[in-house]
């Protein structure tokens, strides 16, 4: 059986000069034109972030992939999405600082293209506890209640918590929805005893921690009768700024 050059190239111990459609390549085997078949899924996902959120059934639609390559390529992008959750497992250890939150969020959140907020609950170590997903959304935004949040933190039993959500258009700037909706439960949360302690947005540009940037507690003058509206407020976050909901 004669092996491609970029299965040769990898023998020899040279895969970290392989580009993408090479080390590609190397996962789909043997076959006629494996080179060409990788190039031509790199171009219609639009490059490895989009083949790695790709299922099997999107996959095997290209021509001369088949069950088993699909299957061969979805554990190969599944192992590395592991490995670098496993690079990123010490720096847990820096929470609730934002750049260790965006090594969580980096391989999640950030690939993603609708939005998601997740709550890291963390304990008196600001050791993580859990992680758990409190809403999902689209591409440019998503309802969520002010109390949905505090609620997945207290159900954990978390000293304290903080909030990370994604820009699916790969702007980390907060929106003023977004900074509005963490100033309400970063009051909600304090009155109960388990505080927020930084709102993190990630995208493909970076990440933005509202702490950092001073946007927390900035209270109006009326904060007393907003505190009384929480309930029952839910606030559209999202890129786009100016559209915000009561129901």
């Amino acid at each position: 059986m004669s092996l491609s050059p970029s299965c040769s190239r990898t023998l020899n111990g040279s895969v970290d000069v392989l580009s993408d459609a090479d080390l590609l390549a190397v996962v789909l085997g043997t076959g006629r034109s494996v080179g060409v078949l990788a190039a031509v899924l790199l171009d219609g996902h639009g490059g490895l972030g989009g083949l790695a959120r790709a299922g099997l059934g999107s996959l095997t639609s290209t021509r001369g992939v088949g069950a088993v390559k699909a299957a061969r390529l979805a554990a190969a992008l599944e192992l590395g999405r592991r490995a670098a959750e496993e690079s990123v497992r010490d720096r847990l250890e820096q929470l609730p600082h934002a750049s260790a939150v965006y090594a969580w969020a980096r391989s999640r959140l950030v690939p993603l293209e609708h939005e998601e907020l997740w709550v890291l609950a963390l304990d008196g170590q600001n050791g993580l506890r859990a992680a758990r997903r409190a809403a999902l959304g689209g591409l440019h935004g998503m309802h969520v209640a002010v109390r949905d949040p505090i609620r997945i933190a207290l159900r954990e039993a978390a000293s304290v918590f903080v909030l990370v959500h994604n820009h699916p258009s790969g702007d980390p700037t907060p929106s003023r929805e977004d900074i509005a909706f963490t100033q309400q439960v970063d009051r909600l949360a304090h009155q109960l005893g388990t505080p927020l302690v930084d709102h993190v947005v990630v995208g493909r540009g970076g990440y933005a921690s509202m702490m950092e940037l001073g946007m927390f507690r900035e209270l109006g003058v009326e904060e007393a009768s907003q505190t009384r509206r929480t309930r029952g407020l839910r606030t559209k976050m999202c890129t786009q700024p100016g559209k915000r909901e009561r129901v």
